[in-house]
């Protein structure tokens, strides 16, 4: 007779971000989760396959939050809501960033998510290779943005040693580094993804920024 799976996904999940936010993406095993759970690594293969089947895991566990429903307004608005909600969702686990984005074509809910978006674009009137090029532009500057919040912020020490760079050499430079230190991750994400919609509506939809209309 089998043995009771007594240990759920949820539970090795938890297990999982547990070792993921203490001690990193490098210390994430099968090993440390087991040891996490009070079990030997073996033990644990009896409930999840290999090490990928455990990422899949965690990714869920940290898209959980994320509403999928579409918010009401404008097309630019809905799909700067539905970008904000995965990246303070992901942003929350710093560590698990490399795993989100490996993950994230076969992750449930961030297919659900893509469709989602692709539902919006395709409202606001973009079909074909535009709507297939303007999804891969949203997801480049959320994986980017994610990315660069965690490896490499604007209130880090790359930026401080651009300021400090001679002002007569690089006046532009040295500026812009002053500036973007005062920048939050958040903010920084929400200016560069306006950018990002307006041009795709000036491009594609022959909107103006301002106001929206053709």
């Amino acid at each position: 007779m089998p043995r009771p799976r007594s240990l759920t996904p949820s539970r090795i999940a938890d297990a999982a971000l547990a070792v993921l936010d203490a001690e990193g993406h490098g210390a994430l095993s099968m090993r440390a989760v087991a040891a996490r759970l009070g079990m030997g690594t073996m033990s644990l293969y009896r409930y999840v396959e290999d090490r990928s089947a455990l990422e899949e895991l965690v990714v869920e566990r940290i898209l959980e939050p994320v509403d999928l429903t579409a918010p009401d307004g404008a097309w630019r608005h809905r799909l700067l809501e539905l970008s904000e909600r995965v990246r303070r969702a992901v942003a929350a686990h710093p560590a698990a960033i490399p795993l989100a984005i490996a993950h994230r074509q076969s992750s449930p809910t961030l297919l659900r998510w893509t469709e989602t978006v692709l539902d919006v674009l395709t409202a606001a009137g973009l079909t074909g290779h535009a709507r297939a090029a303007a999804l891969r532009a949203l997801l480049a500057h959320l994986i980017g943005a994610l990315e660069l919040a965690h490896g490499a912020p604007l209130q880090g020490e790359g930026t401080r040693r651009l300021s400090a760079l001679p002002p007569a050499d690089f006046p532009l430079l040295t500026a812009t580094a002053r500036d973007a230190a005062a920048i939050s991750p958040e903010e920084e994400f929400r200016l560069g993804l306006e950018l990002l919609l307006n041009g795709l509506a000036a491009a594609h939809l022959g909107e103006t920024p301002e106001t929206g209309e053709k």
